[in-house]
């Protein structure tokens, strides 16, 4: 599988010819210069909460291509009200099978309120199961017990989970999430946007090794293949 990294915790993978999105924060993004907002494609985009460097660019990705966007419900009922009339809105333990593949939405403990301060219900990450890999998009998040759910439901080739600190997990706990849902292969993301979760990747990188993971932090713009 490829997936193509946007910055913060914006990506893309392409499942079945279909290029599935992840919380679109690209145009106030400084450090996203290099990526032209009119080229990023999708058919589907998952919001896994409503902060806005999650969901900034959103609604006129959306409007341009015409995107299924897979939400909470509060989302998606925010987005109709912007224009958007493509949503599917899920709410935490459901599951829906799409065209490429199921998902089921689980728990993220964090907080969420759309970008105008209404409510944006419940934050939560998103488990894709596929006909050939399965992977966990874990969302901002804490540290929970609930990861340790996840390889009841799959095993995982790879999983994508936030480090930088202050807002969400740091390293050292994301480490602790890969044990808990039994996945050696982790993309970081939400880290070195903003001066709160600034890190240094090179002990990232050599905490993952140290504890027989890796993990993989592509540039912006870098697509690899997993």
């Amino acid at each position: 599988m490829l997936l193509t990294s946007y910055g913060h915790s914006c990506f893309s993978v392409e499942i079945k010819g279909k290029i599935i999105l992840f919380d679109p924060f690209i145009t106030p993004n400084e450090l996203a210069h290099n990526i032209d907002i009119e080229k990023v494609e999708a058919d589907y985009i998952f919001v896994s909460h409503g902060h806005s460097d999650h969901i900034a660019d959103c609604v006129s990705i959306a409007t341009r291509t015409g995107a299924t966007v897979v939400c909470g419900f509060e989302v998606a009922e925010w987005l109709k009200k912007q224009g958007v009339e493509n949503t599917h809105p899920m709410n935490i333990g459901g599951n829906w099978h799409f065209e490429f593949g199921k998902v089921k939405s689980v728990i993220a403990q964090h907080s969420s309120a759309l970008p105008d301060g209404s409510y944006g219900g419940n934050p939560m990450g998103f488990l894709f199961f596929l006909e050939d890999e399965n992977f966990y998009y874990a969302g901002d998040t804490s540290l929970t017990l609930d990861m340790q759910l996840i390889p009841r439901w799959a095993e995982l080739n790879f999983c994508i989970l936030p480090i930088g600190d202050n807002f969400t997990m740091n390293v050292d706990d994301a480490i602790i999430a890969a044990d808990f849902v039994k996945c050696h292969v982790v993309v970081g993301v939400h880290y070195n946007t903003f001066g709160f979760i600034k890190i240094d990747t090179e002990k990232a990188c050599s905490a993952f090794r140290a504890a027989g993971k890796t993990l993989l932090l592509p540039e912006i713009g870098q697509t690899i293949e997993l």
